[in-house]
């Protein structure tokens, strides 16, 4: 396996390269790397820096997803462990949203203890990119919507690390009160 470093750095250039030219959802047009620069952060932090894997499957979370990226590939580069990671994080984009909303809740506490995390990570990043000063009608709604559903996915996810959990309730709270 590779030293910590170099895992984190190489799945850093991975998924800038395979997410090159993407925008997040919303305003702004913001690269999507940088939703994946912090889900990384946020799970090195709660980490402690201490799990190298689990932040590099925080850059590589939505790569098989968005991308040509492969479960054999992740494997092969990185470990067995980022990959299984990231395919725990990943939907099946052949399915209706609704139906992968319902899955992710259902599937949320059958998930290993770090996939958990990066699902917290990533409710985090995603419910603050949805935070705007003075939102429209339909912002508001996609807010409001989103906030409670992550609320549900987290549910199952909750426990594994009391620092990641309250980033969470922090970021409900936020987004709720920017309605």
């Amino acid at each position: 396996m590779l030293p910590a470093v170099r895992l984190i750095s190489e799945a850093a250039e991975l998924a800038a390269h395979r997410h090159n030219g993407m925008a997040r959802k919303g305003r702004g047009n913001e690269p999507y790397i940088n939703h994946l620069a912090e889900v990384a952060n946020l799970l090195a932090t709660a980490s402690e820096g201490a799990d190298a894997e689990l932040v590099a499957a925080g850059w590589l979370h939505d790569s098989i997803e968005d991308t040509e990226t492969t479960r054999e590939e992740l494997a092969q580069k990185f470990s067995d462990r980022v990959a299984s990671l990231v395919v725990e994080c990943t939907d099946d984009m052949s399915l209706p949203k609704a139906e992968r909303r319902r899955l992710q809740i259902v599937d949320a506490p059958k998930k290993s203890a770090s996939a958990k995390l990066i699902k917290i990570a990533d409710k985090v990043s995603n419910i603050g990119a949805r935070v705007h000063a003075d939102p429209s009608a339909e912002e508001r709604d996609d807010l409001t919507d989103y906030t409670n559903w992550a609320e549900q996915v987290v549910a199952g996810c909750r426990g594994g690390n009391p620092w990641l959990d309250k980033k969470f309730d922090d970021a409900v709270r936020a987004a709720r009160a920017s309605l």
